[in-house]
């Protein structure tokens, strides 16, 4: 665990050695504007809340988070590093939570960036802060999920490419697993309870509560436990791709 600090600066600063990390916040600042303030019918609504901002934000990551995680360790692999990374004095824990940390903390840092909007609802009306703050909670798990996914996706492939690929396949399927057109496919056949589960685990589901001010204890072990799991498969990946 000593090195793990290490790692995530030193992983966290190559972000800004080259322009992905300037191309992504500004992106994602201009899109979540659009969306909000256009798309979203922000004014129309006459309301001062930032209910239309979070809303977009399940597809807004789907296409953006996947671009930061792409890098994780298909450029690793394709560069030939990972087998000096993997002799560093480092565990495999480290290595993967590292990584992984770097890149949730810097698509927290562009979510704080947002700001703005917190001043402009406060400054149109009176809205719920309380919500707003856990509408950012909840969107800062929703990207760390989409990371996860993303790095795991990463170790599977070399090319980045394919990796940005495989994880916004995956992570729609996650966000489309609880719409009724899905559920209505295990109709007839699959018993109640798997239909359950696989409603269960839609991102929009659990995400759409907490961005209302609902903080269930549940949804929060949703996303932490799925973090741990595609974290820990991407551990596996790594192993697997080294015996190989």
């Amino acid at each position: 665990m000593r090195q793990l600090p290490v790692l995530f600066k030193r992983e966290l600063a190559s972000y800004f050695t080259t322009p992905l990390a300037y191309v992504f916040i500004v992106i994602f600042l201009v899109l979540s504007g659009v969306f909000t303030f256009y798309l979203g019918g922000f004014f129309e609504s006459g309301q001062a809340n930032l209910a239309p901002f979070f809303g977009f934000h399940p597809w807004l990551y789907l296409f953006l988070v996947p671009a930061i995680a792409m890098r994780l360790w298909a450029e690793e692999r394709k560069s030939g590093t990972i087998e000096l990374l993997m002799t560093l004095p480092i565990t495999r824990f480290e290595a993967v939570t590292g990584k992984f940390l770097a890149a949730w903390a810097f698509a927290g840092l562009a979510l704080l960036l947002t700001f703005p909007m917190i001043i402009t609802v406060n400054y149109l009306g009176e809205p719920d802060n309380g919500a707003i703050a856990t509408g950012y909670l909840g969107s800062w798990l929703l990207a760390g999920a989409y990371l996860a996914i993303g790095s795991c996706m990463s170790a599977l492939a070399k090319n980045q490419v394919i990796a940005f690929i495989l994880a916004v396949s995956v992570c729609f399927l996650f966000i489309v697993s609880g719409f009724p057109m899905v559920l209505d496919g295990f109709n007839g056949w699959a018993p109640q309870w798997l239909i359950d589960a696989v409603a269960s685990l839609s991102f929009l589901t659990r995400f759409e509560a907490i961005s209302k001010g609902v903080i269930d204890l549940r949804d929060l072990l949703y996303f932490l436990t799925l973090i741990a799991a595609w974290l820990a498969a991407t551990a596996v990946v790594i192993d697997l791709k080294k015996a190989d």
